[in-house]
């Protein structure tokens, strides 16, 4: 259970459960003049005419999901079967750096120490300074091998930009759409356009996305699950400076000492190889999730993975889930994950009993 699920979750379930969270409690109240009156429609075009800005900020956030508190894990991608894991819990803070899409940096900052993603170019680093241990990988020049190697620190934690692009995606008719009061985020007006499902199967209560009035740049995201007052996650800019940050920002050479670990960049060949391209396919296409249900109540299927996962994350799951019939329950307040005995993993932001008949019908 990897990021290969992972990846496949936003579509089925809530987005949140692989970011951090922010600051438990509500977006701050209105403050200063109020902002021109626009409709649901009209906060949602300002989204997706807003294009992402060059920019320096702080996002604070934390999860309060009902997960016990997990290890520190680093940044690279070979932390990525548990990072994910651990940022479900507790506060987080997290400095965050922008110029276009190739110069990024996030500085996940961790009691007496910190994690960096770093992305110059096509050069992308990963460390961690509580064991001075750095990754190093040269992205290819096509964009296909960008994509899977996207360096900006979105392993790690997500900005309120890319999780609200994530959950506006999944506006349905299931979905009732509305503006609220305005809110003050990072000392900037903004709109509150707030999502609630219609469905009282789903675990969701309704999601608040801070929108900022003058560049449509989604500052914040809450989540609350159903039949709780206080959000269960939440990200937020407190801090936030339009502009381009120093360059100097996305340059990184590791420290003295520093352990470093290339990480080889495989890129498929065409030509005289391509004959064996479809090979690889056809096996992805045959491990593809299985999707039953629609909108809030879909529920996901992935099927047994031939290799174990690392004993790293294996130790993590082992220590969040609990037994039940059939496998194991990775139970948050917004998404429920069970583990099959047999290998597949059944995941929705819904209870555990619609996760188990869903299993039950394959």
């Amino acid at each position: 259970m990897t990021r290969q699920w992972l990846r496949w979750l936003p579509a089925v379930a809530v987005p949140a459960v692989i970011a951090a969270g922010a600051l438990a409690g509500s977006l701050p109240a209105s403050a200063g003049d109020p902002l021109p009156t626009k409709t649901p429609e009209q906060v949602l075009q300002l989204i997706a005419q807003h294009r992402t800005p060059a920019l320096s900020g702080t996002l604070e956030q934390s999860s309060e999901l009902g997960l016990p508190e997990l290890p520190k894990t680093g940044t690279g991608p070979d932390s990525s079967n548990t990072a994910w894991l651990e940022l479900l819990t507790g506060p987080h803070t997290a400095r965050v750096y922008r110029d276009g899409p190739d110069n990024a940096r996030i500085q996940v900052m961790d009691r007496l120490a910190e994690r960096n993603a770093v992305r110059h170019g096509n050069e992308v680093w990963f460390y961690n300074s509580k064991d001075n241990t750095a990754s190093h990988l040269q992205l290819p020049a096509h964009p296909a091998g960008a994509a899977n190697h996207r360096g900006d620190g979105s392993d790690a934690t997500a900005t309120p930009d890319q999780l609200a692009t994530t959950l506006l995606a999944k506006i349905e008719p299931g979905t009732d759409v509305t503006v609220g009061a305005d809110v003050q985020v990072a000392g900037r007006a903004a709109y509150n356009l707030v999502l609630t499902p219609k469905s009282d199967a789903t675990l969701v209560g309704s999601i608040a996305v801070a929108v900022d009035g003058q560049t449509g740049l989604p500052l914040g995201v809450e989540i609350k699950a159903r039949g709780q007052a206080d959000p269960a996650f939440r990200v937020t800019y407190t801090s936030l400076t339009l502009g381009a940050p120093d360059a100097s920002v996305f340059t990184f050479s590791p420290p003295p000492g520093a352990t470093v670990k290339e990480i080889p960049v495989q890129e498929h060949k065409r030509g005289k190889d391509s004959g064996n391209a479809t090979a690889p396919a056809a096996k992805d296409s045959a491990r593809k999730p299985a999707v039953t249900g629609s909108g809030w109540d879909s529920v996901v299927e992935f099927p047994a993975r031939t290799a174990s996962p690392a004993s790293d994350a294996a130790a993590l799951l082992e220590q969040a889930t609990v037994p039940v019939q059939g496998g194991r329950l990775l139970s948050t307040a917004l998404v429920n994950v069970l583990v099959l005995d047999d290998g597949r993993v059944v995941a929705g932001s819904v209870p555990l009993e619609r996760l188990q008949a869903a299993a039950a019908q394959k």
